[in-house]
């Protein structure tokens, strides 16, 4: 990974913003700030190791579309599901958890044992929820993420607790291919339910046709509200440059 304080100096000096993506664990978010630390321009988070805040606000405005603006004790289900791509970033989730209990939301998260999220963001989102009135419990059992559920976000994580060998993460994650969001689950959850997912999907193994495809899914509501919130984010950060 190159060096964040030379690229930090160098492109703040040809734009008004800097737009960095940097996923490796316990890279990513290191990375970010060691470029804003010497940025004369803003430097916005497109997804680290560590948050995915464009992705979490594009959530929020898609929920709200369909709920209202008051979220609170809205019920959400955040479930890890199995893929075999890659070892996907922690980010999502763990964005998701922390500004849904500031909203008030009554969240289950849902994962296999060692498929942990970041201990001090889950502290922090624990915090969030006693502080707003919100809620998060946390299952090993990928159903308890679905009853009653009027949000359910079934997405996988790489398991980053579970070794630091690439090949014993993937052997772990092979033990849990029946974690799959499909139409058994979603007749666990509320009749106006959604099912929302940060694309792309692992179809066949996160999620199946009928589902993401199906009455219950709002996925593209939410690829086009990445776009509005984006431009709301940049209108503030560069709106005055």
């Amino acid at each position: 990974m190159a060096k964040p304080r030379r690229y930090g100096k160098s492109f703040s000096k040809n734009g008004h913003g800097i737009a960095v993506r940097a996923c490796e664990f316990g890279k990513g978010n290191k990375y970010l700030r060691g470029m804003a630390s010497v940025s004369q321009v803003p430097v916005m988070n497109l997804q680290d190791d560590v948050y995915h805040p464009f992705q979490v606000l594009a959530d929020v405005m898609t929920i709200q579309e369909r709920f209202g603006k008051n979220l609170k004790g809205l019920k959400v289900g955040i479930s890890w599901a199995y893929a075999e791509s890659h070892l996907k970033p922690l980010s999502v989730p763990q964005s998701q958890i922390l500004l849904f209990t500031r909203l008030g939301m009554d969240v289950t998260l849902a994962y296999p044992e060692k498929f942990d999220l970041m201990p001090d963001i889950v502290k922090q989102a624990q915090e969030n929820a006693e502080k707003y009135g919100g809620k998060l419990n946390i299952s090993h059992k990928m159903e308890d993420a679905f009853v009653d559920a009027h949000v359910v976000i079934p997405k996988n994580w790489g398991g980053f607790f579970v070794s630091d060998d690439p090949e014993e993460i993937k052997a772990e994650t092979a033990k849990h291919k029946d974690w799959i969001c499909d139409e058994e689950k979603m007749k666990l959850t509320r009749p106006d339910s959604v099912y929302m997912h940060a694309l792309p999907a692992d179809r066949g193994k996160e999620v199946v046709d009928s589902v993401i495809d199906g009455p219950h899914s709002i996925i593209f509501d939410e690829a086009e509200n990445r776009l509005h919130t984006a431009k709301a984010v940049m209108t503030l950060l560069m709106g005055g440059r």
